[in-house]
């Protein structure tokens, strides 16, 4: 009997379900957009309700689809979940509903919070930094609760009076599947905690310390889990009694679905941000030059494995920018074909730091910025600066991570939905210096939840048995330009960058 798992990919912008089988190929899937909502300048916030009926929609059309291919649903064995990672929900604990919008990890709203948090400590912004890995940014979970308890009464009222929870998407995907206010689970996986900002990357355990530090009761938060384990059962809809035995932050799901389970592996994905991961293994490497420490994936009781990471903010959210703010090309695809009609950006830099900048930099008063503009500077020039300001920021992040290890990356394994473009991922190959190596099947993310949840459920039992999972068709990048322009290139780049900062008060 053939064996099928399934995978929920709730992102940023869109959520998917696909059904993978046992050799981790797509056999029907469905995706669906949902409303991205921005009430002020810097703000991103989302519907807790549209993330799980939108997860919920998908399912329902991919289980269809799966039927009529003649599979049944008792096939599936088992149901994998990879999140939009730092976006902050906080729901009742007695009615089961949303007591406001989500926060999405990319809104910049908490600088001030970040500002009187940083001020608390003689170390500043690095105040947590060698208990949970991360410093004092927007960026993370916890700040946005802070200014949710400073900013929104019910969510104070609710928090005082012991009715609040508190969790990342993935739970409140898996608390609304697992039956919600009538016995729903409020748990997350270790990847997830570890980017909550209250978690001890140490011990894989909620911070008495850091709690203390925000200021937040220890009853709102979910039960740290692996992230490869049986949690519960879908109660509801296609899907009913399957168990959800698998789940990672959508960049951490990319790490397993890239296969990078060996030290010195790294990946980058390009989504809506771009996200590079560094396998340390099962040690926590607390970086030097503004990197992140985080879990890249726990499989049951096993060690975890831990990861260097590179998170920038805008990728494939800038070429949105281009079609919907500035109505420069009608669709997404559109931006290859203007970039290509040009052989470089005649000096045009955009660095698109709509809501700061991340690693390495960490300036939450940088905003976007194009430089370089002439009389000579066409729409074209513009699109392929768009393209490149991804590359770059990757570049700079290679540089930390080949200074925080001493061992400089000879290769880096590439997926997301930029990846597509072949223009971009040679002018990533031209601005690192070294191979790009892109998968056929780029729906990497999807995979690697789908892969936690596999073994849970003993469709795998060894990682030597995934080996042949996507391993066909490869395409490999080498640079064509010299080392001499690259580093010409690359100054103009930092130049710019310097231009972004101080625009934020």
């Amino acid at each position: 009997m053939p064996s099928f798992v399934g995978a929920i990919d709730q992102g940023t912008t869109s959520s998917r379900f696909l059904v993978f089988n046992d050799e981790g190929a797509i056999v029907a899937s469905h995706q669906m957009e949902f409303e991205q909502h921005y009430p002020n300048p810097g703000w991103v916030e989302h519907d807790p309700y549209d993330l799980i009926d939108s997860t919920r929609t998908c399912i329902e059309h991919a289980i269809r689809k799966f039927e009529e291919l003649g599979h049944s649903v008792s096939d599936i064995k088992g149901i994998g979940i990879t999140n939009q990672r730092e976006t902050a929900v906080v729901w009742d604990r007695i009615s089961g509903k949303p007591l406001c919008p989500a926060i999405v990890w990319s809104d910049g709203r908490t600088a001030e919070t970040v500002k009187k948090l940083a001020s608390k400590s003689d170390k500043g912004t690095e105040a947590i930094k060698d208990v949970c890995g991360l410093p004092l940014t927007t960026y993370f979970s916890g700040v946005k609760l802070r200014w949710m308890l400073d900013h929104n009464d019910h969510v104070k009222q609710a928090h005082d009076e012991g009715r609040l929870m508190f969790g990342t998407v993935d739970s409140w995907l898996i608390y609304n599947l697992t039956g919600g206010k009538d016995g729903g689970l409020h748990v997350t996986d270790v990847t997830n905690a570890s980017r909550t900002m209250l978690m001890d990357i140490h011990t894989l355990k909620w911070s008495d310390q850091i709690l203390e530090f925000f200021g937040f009761n220890a009853d709102i938060l979910p039960r740290i889990v692996s992230s490869s384990e049986i949690y519960g059962q879908v109660q509801g809809g296609s899907l009913n009694g399957i168990p959800i035995a698998g789940c990672l932050g959508d960049q951490q799901a990319a790490l397993v679905g890239q296969k990078c389970f060996n030290v010195g592996d790294a990946k980058n994905t390009y989504g809506t941000g771009c996200f590079m991961l560094f396998n340390t293994g099962d040690e926590a490497v607390i970086s030097k030059n503004g990197l992140l420490t985080t879990v890249g994936y726990q499989f049951g009781d096993n060690k975890p494995a831990y990861a260097l990471e590179g998170s920038i903010a805008v990728a494939g959210s800038s070429i949105q920018f281009l079609r919907d703010n500035l109505k420069m090309i009608s669709s997404a695809p559109e931006v290859n074909v203007l970039a290509s009609a040009v052989k470089d950006t005649a000096g045009v830099y955009f660095v698109t730091a709509f809501s700061g900048l991340f690693a390495p930099y960490w300036r939450d008063d940088a905003r976007g910025t194009i430089c370089g503009i002439t009389q000579f500077t066409t729409r074209e020039h513009i699109a392929r600066a768009t393209l490149e300001a991804s590359c770059y920021q990757t570049r700079a992040i290679l540089d930390a991570m080949n200074a925080d290890s001493g061992k400089p990356l000879k290769s880096l394994k590439v997926d997301g939905g930029l990846t597509n473009s072949d223009l971009c991922m040679q002018i990533q190959a031209d601005i690192l210096g070294i191979e790009v190596d892109r998968p056929r099947m780029r729906e990497t993310t999807a995979l690697g939840s789908a892969i936690a949840a596999g073994f849970a459920v003993g469709i795998w039992q060894s990682f030597d048995q995934l080996q042949s999972i996507n391993a066909e068709g490869h395409t490999i990048f080498k640079s064509e330009i010299s080392e001499e322009d690259r580093n010409k290139k690359i100054k103009g780049w930092e130049h710019a960058v310097e231009r972004s900062f101080g625009w934020a008060n």
